[in-house]
């Protein structure tokens, strides 16, 4: 009885935050209709629009765990000179203001190396630049979820496939990323949901051009500036099914092992 009542006292904490998101989810359903779905997914801006946010968001998430799982692992086995100030820098996209995020990469393709980036693959304003944007930021939460997966992984199965003839990369290849494909799984789901809903970076530093730079959140943002609450609305819930669908998919490739 003792453990039922706590639980239900942590339930009832918990329990107006579980409420609130349902609310926000039932406040979308009732604001649009099955029609102004259809119609606003009908529109070429906004499937132009779709396209670019899920191709955006997957080529982000693959570059933030391309850094995020070399970089993560680094920070928990490795103790090397100016390893604090490494992780403070890593740790810095995550409290800057988005939009401060997108002013700072323009300053830095102001800057010679930018500009010479710039004439290889053109970013500002630019699909590219999208990833970018996102990339910037969420590069930052996918070190941040893998570092934390690594440093509560025993480093001793490493070692005695190390004693066993094993070099450090097949160590790392053959024993350390299978333990944590979980945590890479939970980087990349936290990751992509990052990016598809990714604003201020994206808003400065690549624009709102239709049918170029627009992506799902600044449709939202336009629609709603000209007052088109309707299609804002259906926007917002078009990204809501994507975002479940996704995150489905993901649970049914990791499932949550029993207790």
């Amino acid at each position: 009885m003792r453990v039922r009542g706590f639980h239900w006292a942590l339930g009832l904490i918990g329990g107006g935050y579980v409420v609130l998101v349902a609310a926000m989810l039932l406040a979308d359903l009732s604001a649009t209709s099955p029609g102004h779905l259809l119609a606003a997914f009908r529109t070429p801006e906004i499937r132009a629009a779709l396209a670019l946010s899920l191709a955006s968001s997957a080529a982000s998430t693959v570059l933030s765990l391309a850094v995020g799982v070399p970089l993560g692992y680094l920070l928990a086995r490795a103790r090397f000179p100016g390893r604090g100030l490494v992780e403070l820098l890593v740790d810095v996209p995550l409290v800057l203001p988005p939009l401060v995020v997108g002013v700072s990469l323009l300053l830095v393709m102001r800057g010679p190396f930018g500009r010479a980036v710039h004439e290889v693959i053109p970013l500002v304003y630019e699909p590219a630049g999208v990833v970018l944007a996102q990339f910037a930021v969420c590069g930052a939460f996918a070190t941040r979820t893998l570092r934390t997966t690594f440093t509560h992984l025993s480093p001793r199965t490493e070692q005695v496939a190390r004693t066993l003839g094993c070099t450090p990369w097949q160590a790392f290849k053959l024993v350390a990323l299978p333990e944590a494909s979980r945590g890479v799984l939970a980087a990349a789901t936290l990751t992509w949901a990052r990016a598809f809903g990714e604003f201020g970076p994206v808003l400065v530093f690549a624009g709102v051009t239709r049918n170029k730079t627009e992506v799902l959140p600044t449709t939202i943002y336009l629609e709603l500036s000209v007052g088109d609450l309707e299609t804002a609305m259906a926007v917002s819930l078009l990204m809501v099914a994507v975002s479940f669908a996704v995150l489905l998919a993901l649970r049914r490739l990791a499932p949550e092992t029993p207790a």
